[in-house]
């Protein structure tokens, strides 16, 4: 007889799941988005209570993390909390959400909040191969310890079974392997050219007939903007016209997602009269339930006009509470086209009848390229609704030369990349180790992936790789003796300081014990902190000058700062610590100071998304130096007061997971 969870019937992979965690089994699943994973993890959620034992569940972003302790708090079986270092809710519940970084984090700093631990769930573990934080992901499997099991959920990987093997090498507990490649709904992918129209991949050839046809007749450029645009609206009246509704449109530029809804929005009437009226009382349920009033807000009136008409954009230059509209008014079904970047993809599970790309090259932080296959598939797997659609339906928007030069079979057909190890270690990490292994710690890398992976290559291989992360650790090392952190006996007080600290624990560290800190009023406080986590995007400015709040101090704090990078400098450290960038920091210092969000335009060009993001981080960094001081210490009662002037309104992330 089929085993039954919750009033679904599970499936194969499911109910191997279940049966390995009944048998106290670590679990590493793999199976495609929309296929179920999250009720494996809820079983052992379940399953945990029970017994009495606790579970922590990790995310890799926070929106995902805020989203888990939503679902998880309208269970009534189930009392959750959060850390995720904008909120912490509840922190002793037996169910924690955390984001990866902070369980990592607690490892170290405070090992026996997991000492009752029983689960440990890593949503999205395949972000394991993200170059800048995979490394987290790796430390969590590599430092946890013996008493917690895993459950590791992933979209599809390559190589699954190898990621599994070095699991086991590292942890004494049985692990379950689970690989299922069935999807719920399956998907139909087709292709779009403007000569073509809408075609099937095995008539490629025929397409790029037509498509030299058109160029010889002297017909647009193949990236002209009007090219693009004008592909993009054909393509989604043949969507409106086969009734393909609703759709999620990814674009990877910001902008295009608002000028794209827009221009949608001045030519389409997606919703009926009915429809309408019901769009009009959920969207003012929702401004009421936090507390908004979108009479008096021009971008949220904005966002409601789109709305009427049955559109909406959504990106992460947006106001999280704009976001967090935008996401219920999908799952009502009455957003028909939704303009989104891939951060929509990204574990949120609100899935629509069709997926369009807007184009299937992204620039990856160096170049433009052509998407990964686990990237297409990612938001390829948002179409088709289980229950209500017989299949999801994927169209990818080619010019004439993707037509020619794209890998389209390897991006819709192939095998998707395997997860590469990132294993990096940080100056806090580092720290954190060494006051318990001292010299000792080089070996922490005989145990990471990226050795595992090295070895399989081969002995020559795995030498070389072995030589250069013990020299690259050892380095890290000698620039922290040299910077005055640690002796041969530990932690020296720098060293203890920022080893409390994650992030920017260095930069923050620096102007500590330089005094620079303590001459600081609230609203430079904020500025500083601000300016040190403050990452630049192209386009990016500021209409002030920093010299006017901070008064000459960002001259010292860039110099004390630069001690430490003049130091890595000299032991060959490829990758410096961050330097500030002061040009938010008037912005900062005008928030601090009491100024009304909107306001801040005119102290940067920076989106509210991104001024948000900025605060919130500033706001932990405050926090975590906070914790480290003495109570004595006339510096950690004007933490606390510079924190009470920028966590507010829009930036305070409690307030709204509260009211929401």
């Amino acid at each position: 007889m089929a085993m039954q969870f919750k009033g679904f019937v599970l499936n194969d992979f499911q109910e191997k799941a279940v049966r390995a965690i009944q048998e106290g089994k670590s679990v590493l699943l793999s199976a495609p988005t929309g296929a179920g994973k999250t009720l494996v993890a809820e079983y052992a959620i379940h399953q945990a209570i029970r017994e009495g034992k606790k579970v922590i569940y990790t995310a890799p972003i926070k929106a995902l993390s805020n989203q888990k302790y939503r679902d998880f708090r309208d269970d009534p079986e189930v009392e959750v909390g959060l850390m995720t270092g904008d909120v912490t809710l509840q922190p002793n519940a037996p169910v924690l959400i955390m984001t990866t970084e902070i369980f990592r984090n607690t490892l170290f700093e405070d090992p026996k909040r997991v000492e009752d631990v029983a689960w440990v769930i890593f949503d999205e573990i395949h972000y394991m191969d993200d170059p800048e934080r995979g490394t987290v992901w790796e430390e969590s499997l590599m430092f946890s310890p013996e008493n917690i099991r895993f459950i590791c959920l992933s979209a599809t990987v390559a190589n699954l079974r190898e990621f599994g093997e070095w699991i086991r090498s590292i942890r004494s507990a049985d692990l379950e392997i689970i690989h299922s490649d069935k999807r719920p709904v399956p998907l139909h992918h087709k292709l779009f050219h403007r000569a073509a129209g809408v075609f099937e991949l095995s008539k490629l050839q025929a397409a790029r007939r037509k498509a030299l046809g058109n160029r010889k007749k002297g017909r647009p450029p193949r990236r002209s903007q009007g090219g693009i645009h004008q592909a993009s609206m054909e393509l989604l009246d043949y969507i409106q016209q086969r009734k393909l509704l609703p759709v999620l449109y990814f674009s990877f530029s910001r902008r295009e997602c608002e000028i794209k809804a827009e221009r949608n929005a001045a030519r389409r009437r997606l919703l009926s009269g009915s429809e309408r009226k019901r769009m009009e009382e959920l969207f003012d349920r929702i401004c009421a339930l936090y507390q908004l009033d979108w009479r008096q807000d021009p971008e949220l009136r904005y966002l409601r006009d789109r709305a009427l008409k049955g559109m909406a954009f959504h990106h992460a230059g947006m106001l999280p509470i704009h976001k967090e509209i935008v996401e219920r008014l999908f799952t009502s079904g009455l957003i028909k086209m939704l303009f989104t970047t891939e951060t929509f993809a990204l574990g949120v599970n609100m899935p629509a009848r069709t997926v369009a790309f807007n184009q299937i090259r992204k620039f990856d932080g160096v170049s433009v390229d052509f998407l990964k296959t686990r990237d297409y598939l990612q938001m390829a797997g948002r179409a088709g609704r289980q229950g209500i659609d017989q299949e999801g339906m994927v169209f990818s928007i080619l010019d004439t030369d993707d037509l020619f030069e794209a890998p389209l079979k390897r991006i819709i057909r192939g095998k998707v990349e395997p997860i590469r190890s990132h294993f990096n270690l940080s100056y806090s990490t580092i720290l954190n180790l060494y006051s318990r292994l001292g010299p000792n710690l080089v070996k922490a890398y005989e145990r990471s992936f990226a050795h595992f992976q090295a070895e399989k290559r081969g002995r020559k291989y795995g030498e070389k790789a072995h030589r250069r992360m013990v020299a690259s650790i050892v380095g890290k090392i000698h620039v922290l003796r040299e910077a005055g952190y640690i002796d041969d006996d530990g932690l020296l007080d720098r060293g203890k300081v920022a080893s409390k600290v994650n992030g920017y624990e260095i930069q923050i560290t620096e102007l500590l014990f330089h005094g620079l800190l303590d001459q600081m009023d609230l609203d430079q406080l904020n500025a500083v902190f601000g300016s040190i986590v403050y990452e630049a995007r192209r386009g990016d400015t500021s209409y002030r000058h920093p010299g006017g709040v901070l008064k000459g101090l960002e001259t010292k704090v860039a110099r004390a700062i630069d001690r430490f990078r003049a130091i890595e400098a000299g032991h060959g450290i490829k990758v410096p610590i961050k330097a500030p960038d002061f040009d938010i920091a008037p912005a900062l210092a005008a928030w601090s100071r009491g100024v009304d969000f909107p306001e801040l335009a005119r102290y940067t060009s920076v989106t509210p998304g991104d001024l948000v993001r900025t605060i919130r981080m500033a706001v932990q960094m405050l926090r975590q130096l906070r914790k480290c001081l003495s109570g004595d210490y006339p510096l950690r009662d004007r933490l606390a007061e510079a924190l009470v002037c920028v966590n507010r309104d829009v930036v305070d992330a409690k307030r709204q997971l509260e009211l929401g």
